[in-house]
């Protein structure tokens, strides 16, 4: 399978790194010198500054879009028109209503769509998802997640800052994580409360967002999604009947990547504690590849995808709905 990468930073290159037996054809990013440093690591691989010329290229046919927030949806569209399946990052858009009428087009194409949500595939959140899909924590109850940084010189000047790129502030970059996360275990929230907020930081967009989300079935999930956290954080925490799971730890800066299960015994007391540690490299980027091209190899459709990331988005417009910011399209 011939491949486009459109946006050549730092997640383009990471993809990049992960096509097996696929063969990167060419790479496109508006600065030229950048598309040209990363097709120069791939023999025969072309560069462009032109993302048109690289996603209708009749010799590809899997598009991975990995530029800033603002061009993911038209990009996407794009793609999808010309025949090719598409891996677009998170969040897909800068607000739901950039990507709803994607899913209908990939369907009437024939194409894949797979959105980025990268943290479902971190091997803690695999085990996570093993033990939930078991039975062993029993029903599922609520959660509550955080995830935080505490930015750095110069952050309040950087894309992320800039509503018209970004879409929003932590909420939607970060936070989608979580709530992509929290939706994957309990299902679809029909009632949403939050704040989104700055702080700290000199900027236009929010540097905290705060979430109270609901499914049907009245289970909660309680998300702080902050770049006020100046430790870096990560902590995920699923309570079900039967016990507790609780994933923190990303690698690097976030700590080493873990998860403990607490399993209720019969007498109650202090739980069965059972606990998985992975200080080896990370290699979700490399397992999620791995399941898009068997996606495509089998014809099913892939999970995430645009309407995982829709009801993403659609958490994120609500909460800037009832907050100060409204950066929605």
């Amino acid at each position: 399978m011939n491949v486009a990468i459109v946006g050549c930073g730092l997640i383009g290159q990471k993809r990049a790194t992960t096509l097996g037996l696929s063969r990167l054809t060419v790479c496109a990013d508006n600065e030229l010198p950048r598309a040209e440093q990363l097709a120069g690591r791939y023999a025969g691989c072309a560069a462009t500054a032109d993302w048109r010329d690289a996603v209708t290229r009749p010799d590809v046919s899997l598009a991975i879009v990995a530029t800033h927030h603002d061009s993911l949806a038209e990009i996407t569209r794009c793609a999808i028109e010309a025949g090719k399946h598409v891996l677009v990052e998170k969040p897909a858009g800068r607000c739901a209503s950039e990507i709803r009428a994607l899913p209908a087009l990939a369907l009437q194409k024939g194409v894949l769509v797979r959105v980025g949500f990268n943290h479902r595939y971190h091997r803690a959140f695999r085990q996570a998802r093993l033990i939930v899909d078991s039975g062993a924590l029993g029903p599922l109850m609520f959660l509550r997640a955080r995830y935080g940084h505490g930015g750095r010189i110069g952050y309040e000047k950087e894309w992320r800052a800039t509503p018209e790129v970004s879409g929003g502030g932590e909420l939607i970059d970060q936070g989608v994580h979580i709530i992509d996360l929290a939706r994957w275990f309990l299902g679809d929230f029909t009632e949403i409360d939050g704040s989104a907020h700055t702080y700290y930081w000199n900027m236009p967009v929010d540097d905290n967002a705060f979430m109270l989300l609901k499914t049907a079935q009245r289970q909660v999930a309680f998300l702080h999604a902050s770049s006020t956290e100046w430790k870096n954080t990560f902590s995920f925490e699923l309570y079900g009947r039967a016990g507790k799971l609780h994933v923190d730890g990303l690698g690097g800066s976030y700590g080493v990547e873990r998860v403990a299960f607490y399993r209720m015994l019969p007498e109650m007391g202090p739980p069965e504690t059972t606990i998985w540690e992975y200080p080896m490299v990370d290699n979700s980027w490399e397992v999620e590849m791995g399941e898009f091209l068997e996606d495509i190899r089998l014809g099913r459709q892939p999970a995430p995808g645009l309407s995982d990331a829709v009801a993403a988005l659609d958490v994120v417009d609500a909460i800037y709905r009832g907050s100060e910011y409204d950066h929605r399209a």
